[in-house]
């Protein structure tokens, strides 16, 4: 049978048409919004071992990026500030880059094994200073650079999503086996010559136990 021809039709224009459609916030959702990191806050991120930071450049192309360490590895200066170390990665900079062009970033805080996670909106800024980073070394090296996030709004949000992906239920993840392999989706994006799937894998094991910090 021929697989027909999907598009996207019957657009929503207007958040006037979207309302009509998904109706307004309860009470409680629109007050839930704080402005700045509370105790409540601060004791979800010093539990936090995984983030996901959104950002995008001046023209408005996104970028959205994990970060991850130890649990409390991004470091709550003050109830307006939090600083994120940025460990050795790929080199790409996709975040740092649009930071500089365009401030405006979003954080979602995830707790293993809990469903509600926190959202943080905010500036963004990259810092060098030398005291601060040291305060975030890890295994006697310290990043080279943090991103600080100037904090505007903080605020839980709630476990659907999670409930219906089962994401943290082990009776729902795949046999190990099953899962997508990198370095075969890498090689076969790249099309480097010369440089075959299994040498590809044993590359990206040496970097994950010797280049994480």
């Amino acid at each position: 049978m021929p697989v027909p021809n999907l598009t996207c039709k019957d657009k929503i224009e207007t958040e006037d048409e979207l309302r009509s459609i998904i109706g307004e916030p309860s009470e409680l959702v629109r007050k839930k919004v704080i402005s700045y990191v509370d105790d409540h806050c601060k004791d979800f991120i010093s539990r936090s071992p995984f983030l996901v930071i959104s950002t995008s450049d001046a023209s408005g192309y996104c970028d959205v990026s994990p970060r991850g360490d130890m649990p409390g590895f991004a470091l709550v200066l003050d109830e307006k500030h939090i600083i994120i170390p940025e460990r050795p990665g790929n080199k790409r900079i996709d975040t740092m880059r649009n930071i500089l062009s365009n401030p405006k970033a979003g954080l979602l805080f995830l707790i293993p094994g809990l469903g509600e996670t926190l959202r943080v909106n905010g500036k963004a800024y990259l810092v060098k200073d030398d005291i601060l980073l040291e305060r975030m070394a890890h295994h006697g090296k310290k990043p080279l650079v943090g991103i600080c996030i100037e904090v505007e709004e903080c605020f839980i949000h709630c476990a659907k999503a999670m409930k219906r992906s089962g994401l943290w239920e082990p009776e729902t993840w795949s046999e190990k086996d099953s899962l997508p392999n990198a370095a075969k989706i890498l090689i076969d994006h790249t099309k480097i010559p010369d440089m075959t799937e299994k040498e590809l894998n044993k590359a990206l094991q040496v970097d994950y136990l010797t280049e994480l910090y």
